[in-house]
């Protein structure tokens, strides 16, 4: 009788346990050098010349307003972007519809969205400024940076950019629901009353672990949880998903978090919520729904390893 060919058995849990540790050694050697690489002694807050004006409706430039000016508007969106000429339109038409219904409900509710153009080689400006021209530079502004900062360092310079009393981080690719910004509000809200005016929201896709790793290799599952583990040993230890870029913040929350932020690409994120969790600034986690939306860009490979599907 012929025998069967030997089949691969799982591995046992010592030698799971042994792989796990191994992997999240190699991940804490991976992210100590991407931190050393992008990391600086104190933190970037040069702006060249051109990055201090905006250009508005009319093709005439104006002043960029500062953070540390008294807010002028409820609630400012800042939309991190590079090469994302594609996907912005979609994401855009969902936020606008959303912000001009929910401010003819109600007219006290005043907003404002600022696309950061991270340096792109595409048409990403010339599509952010037909929304600007659509609505309004006081609606919708376009900041445009000399040369490529990284996800965190144009979300820093839009959020410096602001003049909302709640500053939201929201990714350009569209992949949460944008009226899930009333979930990330309560989140906020039920955290009153907040110390020194700071508080911090977090729209969360941990809820939806459970279909990733069903979908995921034995060894990027392994890849995650190793990530996951190092974060909360090394950094963050209530929020389960630190990568999601869906975020909402106070004013003063943004303003003393993004001023000490080191990291301008990826993970700025949890030194973001690491440096919150220092200044004792109380943090929610709110799930949020979320698409995993096809990439035409910049995808790293351990981000895509160790969360769900996110971009840039």
């Amino acid at each position: 009788m012929a025998l069967l060919p030997s089949l691969p058995l799982p591995l046992s849990l010592p030698a799971a346990a042994a792989a796990l540790v191994a992997l999240a050694a190699l991940l804490l050697v991976l992210i100590c050098a991407i931190a050393h690489v992008t990391a600086k002694k104190m933190p970037t807050l040069h702006r060249h010349e051109e990055e201090k004006f905006f250009v508005n409706a009319e093709g005439r430039k104006e002043p960029v307003p500062s953070i540390h000016d008294p807010p002028t508007r409820e609630l400012s969106v800042v939309v991190p972007s590079y090469n994302e000429e594609d996907r912005l339109p979609l994401m855009m038409d969902e936020a606008m519809d959303y912000l001009e219904k929910r401010q003819k409900r109600d007219p006290s509710f005043t907003y404002e969205v600022i696309v950061v153009n991270d340096g792109s080689k595409d048409q990403t400006t010339k599509v952010a400024m037909e929304y600007c021209k659509k609505y309004g530079s006081d609606k919708v502004r376009v900041l445009s940076l000399i040369k490529n900062r990284g996800k965190g360092g144009a979300v820093r310079m839009g959020v410096f950019s602001s003049r909302g009393k709640k500053i939201l981080m929201a990714d350009a690719d569209g992949a949460t629901k944008f009226a899930d910004i009333e979930k990330v509000e309560e989140g906020l809200k039920n955290l009153q009353p907040w110390p020194n005016q700071m508080a911090i929201s977090c729209g969360s896709r941990a809820h939806l672990e459970k279909d990733s790793v069903a979908k995921r290799s034995y060894f990027r599952t392994l890849l995650m949880y190793g990530f996951h583990f190092l974060v909360w040993f090394l950094c963050v230890k209530e929020i389960r998903d630190t990568q999601c870029g869906f975020k909402l913040l106070t004013r003063e929350a943004a303003l003393r978090t993004f001023s000490t932020l080191h990291i301008e690409r990826w993970a700025f994120d949890v030194e973001l919520l690491y440096i919150a969790q220092c200044l004792k600034i109380p943090i929610a986690e709110v799930a949020v729904n979320w698409t995993e939306i096809e990439d035409t860009s910049l995808v790293t490979s351990a981000e895509s390893i160790t969360t769900p599907q996110c971009h840039y």
